[in-house]
């Protein structure tokens, strides 16, 4: 059972006995909607400072992306226990406490004077975001009112699902007006207000435990997330064959093995019920996010070189490019629990996740060179709009899935999905578009010379960047590398497409049942209920 405590100050007795009042309800809606925001814009602004942080630090392409990966790596690790830890000494404290880690971390990392001490302080704001994020979600499930809690959910899946290219383009425009330590402002600035609106108007809400803290299942929880999140984002760059890949893979799986095995044992008294996978809510909602959030993830792997390298785009105007799909996203998540309320949950996220997969092989099919921007545009917008419409249902069947004294678990079990899924996608997305784009120029390097065309078979920003040394053949070059861009381009479509269509005759067939109010007749004789299919 979860106990709400009164909030501070003005908003001490919302409503008058302690249930939260419609203004109040909008308050805690922003508060945590804003906390939420500076953790997503951090996991995506950093990327749009590569380059500036390789040369401020002399730092090799290996410590710049250490820099970006540690700070998803530690966030992943942490969100169990320490979304478990919040349902235990309380979510707003706990919330609180998150953003002064989180704030004072990104602080220490717009200043830091070497590349040791921004890693420093991405690790620390990697605990500061677990700290916060699956606690946000948590304060809307535990505190919302079934009537109003759909739609609450749908706004926080909008800034997670949207908050990410939101925040890599306002800190592409801070990086292009300023320097790239001003990207750190749009987090801190944030926080700031996080702080100050929890305060506020954010009540406490507590499990009352009645056993011991799940230590074991932490430690074992950390361990697996951070290995097989280490093997997803070092594969690609060390080679999946490498000792520490394979190395971090075991470990990972070992200790994946060992956590379920424990949380059986422990049975009530565990970190996450295991057994809870057996219901259809709690696995599809899983999968689908893991799908949804894998894909997305995976898209702008591909769209970012192909906006840059392969349009001559700078990054700004690549990030900006990406906001038409970020906002149907965020619109899309907003819609979900309306249609979900009128055609049931498992009819939403089959319609999202279609539309997503149709999104997919548009950009596969129309894809040229020539026609750039407007040849995939109306795919993103689908994939947006598709991908916005599975967030919401899938969010909301995971919560739903575990008691209101565990919401913080539950809301870190959402979160630890996701960074799979995001890790996952880009993984094995990129893998693709760069297998795709290998195989392709092999047979279009006929005439270049052999120290050019090794270094262009590396990746398109390669070849563009080693094109001027081609003499005369440097436009055959380019060409050769365009096309087999989009070639891999495509292949990698494909493959999502595919991934997209096994998850809709899953979901269709496997999903969680639909769920629609009854029509009632009659107010004064009938009360509402809901039907099944």
């Amino acid at each position: 059972m979860s106990t709400n405590e009164p909030a501070l100050g003005a908003a001490a007795e919302p409503g008058g006995a302690g249930t939260p009042d419609a203004r109040q309800l909008r308050m805690i809606l922003t508060a945590v909607s804003v906390a939420l925001m500076a953790v997503i814009a951090s996991v995506s602004g950093l990327n749009v400072a590569q380059t500036h942080l390789a040369v401020e630090f002399e730092a090799s392409q290996g410590t710049v992306l250490w820099i970006i990966n540690i700070y998803t790596l530690a966030l992943a690790a942490l969100l169990l226990p320490l979304g478990a830890i919040g349902d235990r000494i309380g979510r707003k404290p706990m919330l609180i406490a998150g953003l002064v880690v989180f704030g004072g971390a990104s602080i220490l990392a717009a200043l830091a004077p070497s590349a040791e001490i921004m890693i420093a302080a991405r690790v620390l704001s990697g605990i500061g975001a677990a700290m916060t994020m699956p606690i946000t979600l948590a304060v809307i499930t535990s505190t919302f009112p079934e009537e109003e809690r759909g739609k609450a959910i749908g706004v926080w899946t909008g800034v997670a699902g949207g908050g990410g290219i939101l925040g890599m383009f306002l800190s592409a425009l801070l990086v292009d007006v300023a320097s790239w330590r001003w990207l750190f402002m749009l987090p801190i600035v944030l926080t700031v207000m996080a702080v100050v609106l929890t305060l506020r108007s954010v009540p406490n809400s507590r499990e009352h435990a009645g056993h011991s803290f799940d230590t074991v299942g932490a430690l074992t929880s950390v361990v697996a997330v951070a290995g097989l999140i280490f093997t997803l984002q070092e594969g690609p760059e060390r080679g999946w064959s490498a000792p520490a890949t394979l190395i971090a893979l075991a470990v990972g799986l070992a200790a994946a093995v060992s956590f379920v095995a424990w949380e059986l044992r422990r049975r009530d008294a565990s970190l996450l019920d295991v057994r809870l996978f057996r219901e259809r809510r709690l696995l599809s909602g899983s999968v689908v996010l893991l799908v949804v959030f894998g894909v997305q993830a995976g898209i702008a792997v591909v769209l970012f070189p192909f906006l840059q390298a392969v349009l001559g785009w700078s990054g700004l105007q690549s990030t900006l490019a990406l906001m038409p799909m970020a906002i149907l996203m965020m619109v899309a998540a907003g819609v979900a629990p309306r249609l979900a309320m009128r055609v049931g949950a498992r009819t939403t996220m089959v319609t999202g996740i279609g539309l997503g997969g149709v999104g997919l092989i548009l950009m596969a099919l129309f894809v040229t060179v020539d026609n750039g921007y407007l040849s995939i545009l109306p795919g993103m917008l689908a994939m947006g709009f598709g991908m916005g419409l599975a967030m919401t249902p899938s969010t909301e069947a995971i919560t739903a899935s575990l008691p209101s004294e565990r919401q913080g678990v539950a809301s870190a079990l959402n979160d630890v999905t996701r960074e799979f899924g995001t890790a996952l996608g880009v993984a094995m997305i990129g893998a693709l578009l760069s297998a795709g784009y290998r195989n392709a120029i092999d047979d279009k390097l006929g005439g270049i010379p052999d120290a050019t065309a090794d270094t262009a078979r590396e990746g398109i920003a390669n070849a563009v960047e080693v094109a001027g040394s081609a003499g005369s053949q440097q436009a055959a070059l380019l060409d050769a590398a365009q096309q087999s861009f989009v070639d891999g381009w495509q292949q990698a479509m494909w493959v999502g497409a595919a991934v997209t269509g096994v998850t809709f005759l899953y979901v269709l067939f496997r999903g969680p049942k639909n769920e629609v109010p009854a029509p009632v007749h009659d107010d004064k004789e009938a009360a509402p209920e809901t039907v099944a299919s």
